[in-house]
């Protein structure tokens, strides 16, 4: 096991079956490489991107991870509706160009990968951990964003059990996880309640998610359930009713406007 400091949270890397110091610092290596990739809160690719983004301007994207990371957000942007978007609902005026590896900004934005940062970078730990031969493993990234290799150590599905933001002892949802990733997104809670945490902003009209609530997303991949329960988090409650409909195993929300109690699914959809 690893632990250290990186994407502004907590990274512990659990191998299982094995020690393998080598693949370990592989995948250390993997997550701080996406960090210097993506962060916005020093000198970065993206920071040098953000530069000519809000000159309404075109730039080359010769970094590698930031083309995959640009080309991820495109597909997830399209997947949830435009309700995931780093560039608080200005996606629609970039024009990519995968095959000049280039990117047009039609007005002025920029950037932030905020929480899928820490989902994308978690694949990249995966990819590597994979690569040194690792078949079992668990990936957190301050325990809002979850990876697991493989299947539980004692077989079957890890089990997860995400508990309630104001409730001590109550759960939101149990799950059971294979080769997958799960993230949770909320509006309440210490964690949200922290001085200097950015509000959670709707991309359709700017305006801050303000209602108590949590979204939970299981996918294939880290970048995709980061952007699912940021999507399940800022959708209106009919667009999330109808988005946790569509898969039910995978999409929850969950509202806690109620007095506090038991906790009670508000929807469930993948």
């Amino acid at each position: 096991m690893t632990r250290f400091a990186a994407m502004g949270t907590r990274i512990e890397l659990h191998l299982f079956g094995r020690d393998d110091p080598a693949a370990l610092a592989a995948a250390e290596v993997a997550i701080r490489s996406a960090e210097d990739t993506l962060t916005i809160h020093r000198p970065s690719p993206t920071t040098a991107l953000n530069r000519i983004l809000s000159l309404a301007g075109n730039a080359a994207i010769d970094d590698e991870l930031l083309f995959e990371a640009v080309l991820a957000v495109d597909t997830l942007w399209r997947a949830t509706g435009g309700r995931f978007d780093p560039s608080l609902g200005a996606w629609s005026a970039l024009a990519i160009d995968p095959a000049a590896r280039r990117i047009v900004a039609e007005r002025p934005l920029t950037l932030d990968f905020g929480g899928f940062g820490k989902g994308f970078a978690l694949d990249r730990a995966v990819q590597a951990l994979r690569a040194s031969g690792v078949s079992s493993a668990l990936l957190s990234a301050g325990e809002s964003s979850i990876a697991v290799i493989g299947p539980h150590p004692l077989g079957g599905d890890w089990p997860l059990a995400i508990p309630h933001p104001d409730v001590p002892g109550a759960w939101l949802v149990e799950l059971g996880l294979t080769d997958a990733s799960v993230s949770v997104s909320s509006t309440a809670g210490a964690g949200a309640r922290k001085p200097g945490r950015a509000a959670m902003v709707r991309p359709s009209d700017g305006t801050h998610v303000s209602a108590p609530a949590t979204a939970v997303a299981v996918a294939a991949t880290g970048a995709e359930a980061e952007a699912w329960s940021t999507a399940l988090l800022v959708a209106d409650a009919a667009s999330a009713d109808r988005l946790c409909a569509a898969a039910p195993d995978r999409h929850f929300r969950f509202s806690h406007a109620a007095p506090v109690g038991a906790a009670r699914p508000m929807e469930i959809s993948a």
